[in-house]
């Protein structure tokens, strides 16, 4: 196929020019009022331009490629031992914690330097230390204030929100026409509200609540629910062999008896009829009409499809096009919500959402991670203003309105939306190439699962596959393995940054084709 461009669309903005020059001036004149600073010299502040990934930054992170792996700075002799919990402390490397980071790298405390190839856990898309950013210590400067509340949800949030709603429609920059139009119906086919939130967790739990509040009065001032003489039924994909584990929608507890944890329980809440769970297998409509035919009927009701589209817990197990689209089809025809968890995939996707690929009008869709860049923890719930029925209180979270948070959404959208069709020609390359890799070891390698930036190599055996990491890690890539479910294929997983162009991604497949050759070394019969 052919080489994705060479350069990366460069990206220069100021506050001013990202959040509107009124309200930099409204800023400006407030912050001299509180201060007695001259508005001019904080004028100049909202102003001032930065670039977003230049060129000299970006050839500074290529120059450092040869020194993966090497130790490229002293380490730090001692180190706290923390206070984690024991399953925590048991999986800390402190050799890999960071001293520093820059773009795609993680100089950890042994001093070595080492190529962030799974972005931390997703949430550094691009990158440590991305030169925009800088946009929110001149916000800092200018005293735009973090902390807000539900009922002060700042100008950058409100910001924030439209923004969310006009990319997730697929309106184009500047659209206030469309905007409103999108904001203002009332349909369940649209997403066009915004509940802000700190972590994916959260976001997902909110969508949750929104499906069980048309079942359960959330407060004695609720509106009856629709369906309170019926017990919910949600759906939720699971594993190939029809169990619960594969999907991952978060740490509360009702998200996780979505993935078979907390057995007792969800087996007592199904007992009480207060809800019940059902997996579906990925890629399966049948079982999937089969839970329609089954559930939708007399005292129980099919609530909610919940889903993922990339499975990275499930080795990347990429759910296909057609099955989605029939299984909302289902959903829509039954009044059942649909409940996109991107948490893991959002921004990944050149489209902001990988559901605007395949297709979808989810009922909700659960962003965060990759969106504030690392710099903040924060989530957000999309959703149709159809169901638009908590109170404020239904969902809260005392620091999800963060301002400088919502400002990290707004830098992380300004370069990918800029440089969205360079991404999707790096990752298409990647991915091609990744299976070209592949297919030279198809003794060690099974399948190549997910989508561009976002993939798993699958191996024959779970030894196989940590042979693999292993050999990767000592040549300073990070991969994740799974090796703790026992329905979960053996798969090694791999997340490059966006900001990766063909040299990086070169240089990264170069060190997976060795390390698959040191498998194959292992595993293969003596002489």
């Amino acid at each position: 196929m052919p080489s994705p461009p060479e350069r990366f669309v460069p990206v220069s903005l100021s506050l001013a020019d990202l959040l509107g020059r009124e309200y930099a001036l409204s800023v400006c004149r407030a912050r001299s009022a509180l201060t007695g600073q001259a508005v001019d010299e904080l004028c100049e502040i909202a102003e001032r331009r930065v670039d977003f990934f230049d060129e000299a930054f970006e050839r500074r992170l290529i120059t450092l490629l040869p020194k993966t792996g090497t130790q490229v700075a002293p380490g730090l002799a001692t180190t706290p031992r923390g206070a984690s919990p024991a399953s925590f402390d048991a999986a800390t490397h402190t050799s890999r914690a960071p001293l520093s980071g820059l773009g795609w790298y993680r100089l950890g405390e042994s001093g070595n330097l080492y190529l962030t190839s799974k972005c931390e856990h997703y949430h550094v898309p691009l990158g440590h230390a991305f030169p925009g950013y800088r946009l929110i210590d001149l916000a800092r400067q200018l005293g735009i204030p973090n902390a807000t509340h539900n009922n002060t949800r700042g100008y950058v949030t409100r910001k924030l929100e439209e923004e969310l709603v006009r990319t997730a429609n697929g309106l184009a920059p500047g659209d206030a026409a469309g905007l409103a139009r999108v904001r203002d119906a009332d349909s369940a086919y649209a997403v066009n509200r915004v509940l802000n939130l700190e972590t994916g967790s959260l976001a997902v739990e909110a969508a949750l609540k929104l499906v069980l509040a048309r079942f359960h009065a959330p407060e004695s001032s609720s509106r009856p629910p629709v369906h309170a003489s019926r017990i919910p039924v949600i759906l939720a994909v699971g594993d190939n062999d029809g169990g619960y584990q594969a999907n991952y929608h978060g740490t509360t507890l009702l998200t996780q008896t979505l993935r078979g944890m907390w057995r007792g329980i969800r087996e007592t809440c199904e007992a009480a009829g207060l809800y019940r769970v059902v997996p579906v297998r990925p890629n399966r409509i049948e079982d999937v009409r089969a839970a329609f035919e089954t559930f939708d009927r007399g005292e129980t009701k099919v609530a909610a499809f919940f889903h993922e589209i990339v499975m990275m817990n499930y080795g990347a197990v990429l759910l296909r096009k057609d099955y989605l689209q029939e299984a909302y089809a289902l959903c829509r025809e039954h009044d059942c919500a649909t409940i996109d968890d991107e948490i893991q995939s959002c921004l990944w996707h050149h489209d902001l959402y990988m559901f605007r690929e395949w297709g979808l009008t989810p009922t909700c869709v659960a962003v965060g991670k990759g969106f504030p860049g690392g710099e903040y923890a924060a989530s957000r719930l999309l959703f149709s203003s159809a169901w638009d029925t908590l109170s404020q209180f239904g969902a809260l979270v005392t620091n999800g309105q963060e301002e400088l948070a919502s400002l990290a959404y707004l830098v992380t959208m300004a370069w990918a939306e800029a440089n969205a069709d360079v991404t999707r020609a790096v990752g298409d390359y990647f991915e091609e190439r990744l299976r070209d890799l592949a297919a030279r070891h198809e003794g060690i390698v099974t399948a190549v699962e997910g989508r561009r930036h976002l993939v798993a190599l699958h191996f024959h055996t779970v030894d196989d596959a940590t042979r693999f990491a292993s050999a990767l890690s000592g040549m300073g890539c990070d991969v994740s393995v799974h090796t703790y479910k026992i329905a979960c294929p053996p798969a090694a997983l791999i997340k490059i940054p966006l900001i990766m162009g063909r040299v990086a991604c070169d240089f990264l497949l170069e060190k997976m084709g060795a390390a698959l050759s040191h498998v194959g070394d292992a595993v293969a019969p003596p002489a």
